[in-house]
């Protein structure tokens, strides 16, 4: 029996997953590290390794940072939501709310 919990991915999602992990194994392909190494480096097997670099969702966001750091590109999990342009409104949508009140 399947111990596994079954997450639902919206398909839209699945793509970015897919890309982020194909823009994770070509950053490896060019700095030209072996899967292998980059599992050493990182901690894990060589198949979370293959399986990040696929975008499989199944993987823990921590597995994808530790590949992110075995090829030096830890910082670019500081990139996500950065420029978070809606969130940013809404805060200042909230804040002018409380001014008229």
């Amino acid at each position: 029996m399947n111990n596994k919990k079954h997450i639902l991915i919206m398909p839209k999602t699945d793509r970015i997953l897919k890309q982020v992990g194909e823009q994770i194994r070509l950053a490896r392909l060019r700095r030209k590290i072996p899967a292998g190494l980059v599992a050493e480096r990182a901690g894990i097997s060589r198949a979370t390794v293959w399986k990040v670099e696929k975008g499989d969702s199944t993987v823990s966001m921590a597995a994808y940072a530790k590949v992110l750091a075995a090829i030096g590109l830890q910082n670019d999990l500081l990139l996500i939501a950065k420029d978070d342009e809606l969130g940013r409104i809404l805060q200042d949508a909230e804040l002018d709310k409380r001014r008229r009140d």
